[in-house]
């Protein structure tokens, strides 16, 4: 299994994996884990626990220990980084997206992608890499 350094990173290929148009990952869902437990909306209970500016435990535990098989790294071809990712949500429920929470401070894991064509919101996002875009240039990564 793939071990990625950059958590942050590693959620934005669990959104492409797990929350795009067809989940190649089980859906972890947040509201029903805490439903589960008999806690209600997951925004609610980040607040009330003063967890609002940070991931959850829960969450991050979960999406850390998240084995991603190789070969599904390989059909990762586009990574958006959209500070308003489904992933997020099920990490950070009350995060406003205002801080740098969710942001990307490295590509090294770039080379676990071989496939990886393109990656949008390089400019508005959650990438707080310098010089990324020629990192994406010397790759043959296409930016929007």
């Amino acid at each position: 299994m793939s071990q990625f350094r950059d958590f942050n990173l590693k959620l934005l290929v669990i959104e492409e994996l797990m929350y795009g148009p067809e989940p190649l990952l089980p859906v972890y869902d947040l509201p029903a884990r805490l439903a589960e437990r008999g806690m209600g909306d997951p925004v609610s209970y980040a607040l009330e626990n003063g967890l609002h500016a940070e991931v959850l435990p829960e969450s991050r535990a979960h999406f850390e220990a998240l084995e991603i098989p190789a070969e599904l790294l390989t059909r990762v071809e586009e990574l958006c980084f959209d500070a308003g990712a489904d992933v997020f949500r099920h990490c950070a429920p009350a995060w406003d997206g205002e801080d740098d929470l969710f942001d990307v401070r490295s590509l090294d894991d770039l080379a676990l992608l071989p496939n990886l064509r393109e990656v949008t919101f390089v400019e508005d996002g959650v990438l707080a890499v310098p010089d990324a875009a020629e990192l994406f240039a010397s790759r043959g990564i296409e930016t929007d």
